[in-house]
C-alpha cells in the first residue's frame, strides 16, 4: 500500500470511503447510535421528568402538582437513578472500561522493560486498544455528569473534589500514551523502551488514584460494607483489571495476528500470564469473601445474586479460563479463556457495585427495616434494573472502541507486528 511520511510517521494513503465507510466502522456507527438513543432517554427521564424543580417552586409553591412532584423527588425516583442505588450501570461501565484500558497499556509497559519481545512487536495494536477502552470509558462517565457539568468544572476548579482531580490525572496519562504509541509507530524504539518506565509508573498512579477516588466517594456511605471492608480493594480492582486486559489481548492477537508464524507462541505468553492472574484472583476472591460483613457475602453468595456470581462470574472469570489454559494446548483455547474473561469481568463489575447497593441501609434501630415511602412495602435487597438508556450508552461505548481502534490501523497499520530496529 502506498504511504506518506509525515512527522516521521507511515500513513497509509486511502480514500475517505476506505477510511469512514468500511464494514468495522459502519458497525461502530450503528453501535455509536444506540449511545446517542441512551443519551436522549437519560437527559429525558433526568431533565424533563415529574420532578420538583427551584423554578417551580418558585413560580407557585401551593400547586397540587407540585406538591407530587416534590413526594417523587424525595421519596421516588428521579430519572434511572434510585435512592436506594446512587451507582449504577454507568459506573460499572466506566471501571471496567478505564481498568482494562489501563490495564493493556500497563501490561505492555511492563513488557517492554522485561524485553518480551513478541509483545513488543505488538505493542501498536495493544496499546490502541487500550488507550480507545480508555476514552470508552471516559466517553461513558461524560454522559453521565452531562456537558454542563463538565465544562462547570473547568470553569471552578476544586483540588478537593475527587472527580475534578481526574481531569489533570487524564489530560497528563492520555497524551503520554499517545507519544509512546508514536514512538512504536516510527520505529524508535529505544526511545519507545525509555518511555515504558514512566508509562508504566503512571499506569500505577492511575489504578492507584482512580481507586482513590472511587473509594473517597465510596467512604461518604461507611454502611457499605462490600466497598469499605473488602481487603486491599486497590489491588484486587488491579489484579481483576489484568485478567480482563489480558483477555482483550488473546481476542486482538486472535483477529490480527492468527495468519502470522508468532501467533501460537504469542497466545501461548498470554495464556500463561492469564494463568497467573486468574490464579491469583481466585485465591483473593475466597479471601474477600471471608473477611467481608456476612449480610453482603450472603446476599452475593446465597442470596438472589448466586447465580450471577457463580455462573455469571466464577465460572466464566475462573473455572472456564482454568481449565482451558491450565496447560499448553491449541491457540483455540487461550481464545476461549479470553473471550471467557472479558464477559466474567464485566459481571464481576456489575456484581461490586450493585452487591454493594444491595443490602438495604434502613435498619438503624435493629427493629427491622424501615420504609422509605409511606406507601411503600419494606424490603432486605435493594435492586433496580439498569434503565434502557443506560444499556444503550454501555453498547455505545463498545462502538466507540470500534471506530477508535479501527481508525487507528487504517491509517497506521497498527496489527502489524513491527521488529526492532
Amino acid at each position: 500500500m502506498e504511504k506518506i511520511r509525515f512527522a516521521g510517521l507511515d500513513i497509509n494513503k486511502i480514500s475517505i470511503v476506505q477510511l469512514l465507510l468500511n464494514k468495522t466502522m459502519l458497525l461502530g456507527y450503528v453501535l455509536l447510535v444506540f449511545a446517542c438513543i441512551g443519551i436522549y432517554e437519560i437527559f429525558d427521564v433526568r431533565y424533563f421528568s415529574a420532578a420538583a424543580n427551584a423554578h417551580a417552586s418558585g413560580l407557585n409553591p401551593t400547586d397540587p402538582a407540585l406538591k407530587e412532584a416534590m413526594r417523587l423527588a424525595v421519596f421516588g425516583d428521579v430519572g434511572e437513578v434510585n435512592r436506594n442505588i446512587p451507582w449504577t450501570l454507568f459506573i460499572v461501565n466506566y471501571m471496567y472500561m478505564i481498568y482494562t484500558g489501563s490495564g493493556v497499556i500497563f501490561l505492555v509497559a511492563l513488557a517492554e522493560l522485561m524485553n518480551f519481545n513478541l509483545i513488543a512487536k505488538a505493542a501498536a495494536g495493544f496499546m490502541v486498544i487500550g488507550i480507545s477502552m480508555v476514552f470508552a470509558g471516559l466517553f461513558t462517565i461524560a454522559t453521565d455528569l452531562n456537558m454542563l457539568n463538565m465544562v462547570w468544572m473547568v470553569l471552578t476548579p476544586n483540588l478537593n473534589a475527587g472527580m475534578w482531580l481526574m481531569l489533570p490525572l487524564y489530560c497528563t496519562y492520555i497524551p503520554f500514551v499517545l507519544f509512546e504509541i508514536y514512538l512504536v509507530l516510527t520505529h524508535k524504539r529505544e526511545w519507545a523502551k525509555r518511555l515504558a518506565l514512566p508509562i508504566l509508573v503512571l499506569s500505577i498512579g492511575v489504578d492507584l488514584i482512580e481507586y482513590y477516588i472511587q473509594a473517597k466517594l465510596f467512604s461518604m456511605n461507611t454502611a457499605r460494607h462490600l466497598w469499605t471492608e473488602f481487603p486491599f480493594l486497590t489491588f484486587y480492582f488491579i489484579i481483576s483489571a489484568f485478567v480482563s486486559s489480558l483477555g482483550i489481548m488473546g481476542i486482538i492477537s486472535f483477529f490480527a495476528h492468527r495468519s502470522k508464524a508468532e501467533y501460537k507462541a504469542l497466545m501461548d505468553l498470554i495464556r500463561r500470564a492469564m494463568l497467573f492472574f486468574v490464579s491469583l484472583l481466585g485465591i483473593y476472591e475466597i479471601f474477600g469473601y471471608m473477611t467481608v460483613d456476612k449480610d453482603w457475602a450472603f446476599l452475593i453468595l446465597f442470596g438472589p445474586f448466586r447465580y450471577l456470581y457463580f455462573t455469571g462470574y466464577i465460572f466464566l472469570t475462573l473455572a472456564l479460563p482454568f481449565l482451558c489454559i491450565v496447560k499448553a494446548r491449541q491457540p483455540i483455547f487461550t481464545l476461549v479463556a479470553s473471550i471467557s474473561v472479558v464477559v466474567g469481568g464485566f459481571v464481576g463489575r456489575y456484581l461490586f457495585v450493585y452487591g454493594g447497593n444491595a443490602n438495604p441501609m434502613s435498619n438503624r434501630f435493629g427493629l427491622g427495616y424501615e420504609k422509605y415511602d409511606f406507601y411503600a412495602l419494606s424490603k432486605s435487597f435493594n435492586y433496580v434494573a439498569p434503565h434502557l438508556g443506560e444499556i444503550f450508552i454501555v453498547v455505545g461505548s463498545v462502538g466507540v472502541v470500534m471506530v477508535i481502534y479501527k481508525l487507528f490501523d487504517t491509517l497506521f497499520s497498527v496489527n502489524e507486528l513491527r521488529e526492532h530496529h
